[in-house]
């Protein structure tokens, strides 16, 4: 059971909503525009190589993201891009900060539902505007009593936040489609995860699920919470 939780965090990326499948699909538009330079499933793991190395430079999200499509098209075809194609990239980049938000199924009920009986805090990470964007958009912000824009997720971060929002860590329950980000160094911490999977993820994000621990809940989706929380309270 969930025992003695006061504050309910939600992810907000792949969570509450759709986020990954729009990166996915301007990775495919990268490949057809690098199509005559590299093939595809060496263009990939070019691009994840510069992804990583430039994470402590430009954190996540789009913007970075971007760069690192600049910098691996710069690479593969040795400096020889054309202007045209990387004006492409910049485009494709651009179009993904001003895609529209679509709410993932239940997300609404579900912070609504967890607003109603406990304190409700978004924590995501990425680029500050962006996420602002996004959470303005989707209609939900006034529902949080906290908004937590971080650059990375670590035990030191969710430690920082609960204690700024007056919370134990083992009074919090941490809600999110990234084992990697939203669920282990929560648990590290002291504090119950429930891991509600998103049917793509980015190749960084990926960890092992602690299944088995006493503070690891698995939710096919967000409809589930509810019922959980429900359950625990009943016991």
């Amino acid at each position: 059971m969930v025992k003695n939780v006061t504050t309910v965090a939600f992810d907000a990326d792949d969570t509450l909503w759709h986020n990954e499948q729009f990166f996915k699909l301007t990775e495919a538009r990268f490949a057809d525009l690098l199509a005559d330079y590299a093939a595809q499933d060496h263009l990939a793991e070019r691009l994840l190589a510069a992804e990583r190395r430039n994470l402590g430079q430009y954190g996540y999200g789009i913007k970075g993201f971007m760069l690192s499509m600049i910098e691996t098209a710069l690479e593969v075809t040795e400096h020889r891009i054309p202007g045209k194609v990387i004006q492409e990239i910049i485009e494709a980049g651009q179009e993904m900060l001003r895609h529209p938000i679509e709410l993932l199924p239940h997300a609404r009920e579900a912070v609504e539902a967890a607003a109603g009986t406990h304190e409700v805090l978004l924590i995501t990470k990425g680029d500050l505007l962006d996420q602002e964007r996004k959470l303005a958009q989707s209609g939900l912000g006034d529902l949080f009593d906290g908004v937590e824009i971080v650059s990375e997720k670590s035990e030191e971060t969710y430690c920082a936040v609960f204690a700024r929002h007056g919370h134990a860590p083992e009074r919090a329950l941490m809600v999110g489609n990234s084992l990697r980000s939203d669920i282990l160094p929560v648990i590290g911490i002291g504090g119950w995860a429930a891991f509600v999977p998103y049917h793509l993820s980015w190749a960084l994000e990926h960890a092992e699920a602690p299944e088995g621990h006493p503070r690891f809940r698995e939710l096919r989706d967000l409809g589930g919470l509810a019922g959980m929380m429900q359950h625990a309270e009943a016991d």
